[in-house]
């Protein structure tokens, strides 16, 4: 077994160990409370996650605090300032800015919680980060795509918020790219992984490349804005994303240009992450910095079967 699979595995037996040791102890003690503050809410990518909190802590018996930073860094800050004097045992942190809430984090750490960054890493002295594998992601879509145009054409990007789980998939793609000489990246505009914003987006880039072929989407929001665009100039543009929302599932089910999303596992960030913090909550002294989660690509060979 290579090292990297022995680590998943000793990674994937701690979190089951402290979920299972865990459970007894936290039947005593009916104040262990779980802080998680999201970047936003208003993604069906996050509400599973926080859905997967709830069936989680509902059966540990543990009280959860939940808040929607909205993507502002101020907000996120005095979110977990709240959550600290409501006194919280676990923080999990999917941060809006990964430096700037810094500070949150220090304060948290200064308070003897335990912090787990979650989807995203943040700046200070987290003690885990679980997050998708998400260069590979981006390589993987990226690589799909120039596959499925037979290593030629025109491409672009549809580029995001510049954290960090965005900037490595835009990374893992143009590395997917540029291993294939007819593939040519003409274009990568933000679309803010928001479809109303990516659809006006795309429908420019359409039209300044007439030649152009393949749309990789760093998120399956905006892919939805960008197929709006390409069934709307009638064009044959092939697309490809990163997340395995539902919506874009079944866009790819159904046989329109969207042709592939590799699928992160949010509910599974959410379950090791807590596991994590509940190892070193209940005395683990060796417990993982970063526990880095599997991707899969969803085509429509398999979509019918794939759901979060």
């Amino acid at each position: 077994m290579r090292m990297n699979g022995m680590k998943k595995l000793l990674a994937v037996s701690a979190a089951a160990i402290a979920l299972s040791a865990a459970a007894p102890a936290l039947a005593q003690d009916a104040k262990l409370k779980i802080g998680m503050t999201f970047q936003e809410m208003n993604n069906p990518y996050f509400v599973s996650m926080k859905e997967a909190l709830d069936e989680a802590a509902k059966t540990l018996g543990a009280q959860v605090i939940v808040t929607d930073a909205g993507h502002d860094v101020a907000k996120q800050i005095s979110d977990v300032e709240d959550m600290l004097q409501q006194k919280i045992d676990i923080l999990l942190l999917n941060p809006t800015d990964s430096a700037g809430v810094e500070s949150a984090v220090k304060m948290a750490k200064d308070q003897g919680v335990i912090v787990v960054a979650v989807d995203a890493n943040a700046k200070g002295p987290v003690d885990t980060f679980v997050g998708s594998k998400n260069k590979d992601a981006g390589y993987q879509a990226c690589q799909f795509l120039a596959k499925s145009l037979n290593g030629e054409g025109e491409v672009a990007i549809l580029d995001g918020i510049p954290v960090i789980p965005i900037l490595q998939r835009v990374e893992g793609c143009k590395e997917a790219f540029a291993e294939f000489k007819g593939i040519k990246l003409v274009d990568t505009q933000n679309g803010r992984q928001d479809r109303s914003v990516a659809l006006g987006v795309v429908e420019n880039m359409i039209q300044s490349h007439p030649k152009l072929k393949g749309i990789f989407s760093v998120n399956d929001g905006g892919a939805m804005g960008a197929l709006a665009a390409i069934q709307g100039s009638g064009k044959d543009i092939k697309l490809t994303s990163v997340d395995g929302a539902p919506e874009a599932v079944k866009a790819i089910a159904d046989g329109t240009p969207f042709i592939e999303t590799t699928a992160q596992f949010p509910r599974d960030q959410i379950r090791v992450g807590l596991a994590m913090a509940l190892a070193q909550k209940w005395g683990a002294r060796v417990v993982p910095k970063e526990v880095p989660i599997d991707v899969r690509a969803v085509t429509k060979d398999n979509a019918k079967g794939f759901s979060w």
